[in-house]
Order: structure tokens, then sequence, then C-alpha cells
């Protein structure tokens, strides 16, 4: 069974820093592709990050040049590094991943497994 868990998230001021972890079990990240994903209140999830396997290292991108993803695979966790938050970064984060490794994911479709989300503040 594969679980994914989220932390780090919190109540932080405009132009702080969060780094969001995703831990995952029954899944190996290094051969898996994975995302991070928002949801505000009000509006659809949106992509905000994705890495995938490549060879010995791993591709990434993200929509946004104050964010970015990485992987430890010694921990089997996944990372989102934010920095220079702002209110309108506020929103539940959602840690994803998938089967389909060769390729960075950036439909929500696309990903296989999902956590719970972790909530993310930035308050002005």
């Amino acid at each position: 069974q594969v679980q994914l868990v989220e932390s780090g998230g919190g109540l932080v001021q405009a132009g702080g820093s969060l780094r969001l972890s995703c831990a995952a079990s029954g899944l190996t990240f290094s051969t898996a592709a994975a995302g991070w994903f928002r949801q505000a209140p009000g509006k659809e999830r949106e992509f905000v990050a994705g890495i995938r396997w490549s060879g010995g290292g791993a591709d990434s991108v993200s929509v946004n040049v104050r964010f970015s993803i990485s992987r430890d695979n010694a921990r089997n966790t996944v990372y989102l590094q934010m920095n220079s938050l702002k209110p309108e970064d506020t929103a539940v984060y959602y840690c994803a991943a998938g089967r389909e490794r060769f390729r960075i994911l950036r439909g929500s479709h696309e990903y296989d497994y999902w956590g719970r989300g972790t909530q993310v503040t930035v308050s002005s």
C-alpha cells in the first residue's frame, strides 16, 4: 500500500520561506515521477512543480522561480522549497507520485498516488 505523507506547512509571513516534505512508503521515489500541487479555497488544484527519473539524476520543473522541487533518494522523500512567499501562495499543498517515471507529469490525472495535503498560510 502506497502512502504519501506531507509535512512542513504552516503559517509564515510574506517574504518568508518554507520547505515542504513528502515521505513515501510502499513506493520508491527514485523510480517514480513526483509532483506538488496546490489548491486554494474556491480554486482548482494546480500544478506547482514536478520531477522525473532521469538515469542517474533527475529532471525537474517548477511553474514559479521561487519554488523548487528536489528528491532525497536515501530518505525516499521529495521536497518543495518555497522562497519569497506571498499571500497568494496560501493553499493546501499536495504531494503526488506517478508510476510513469520517464517524464514530468503536469496533470493531476496523470498521478497515481496522493498525500492528504499540508496547509500553507502566508500572512501579509
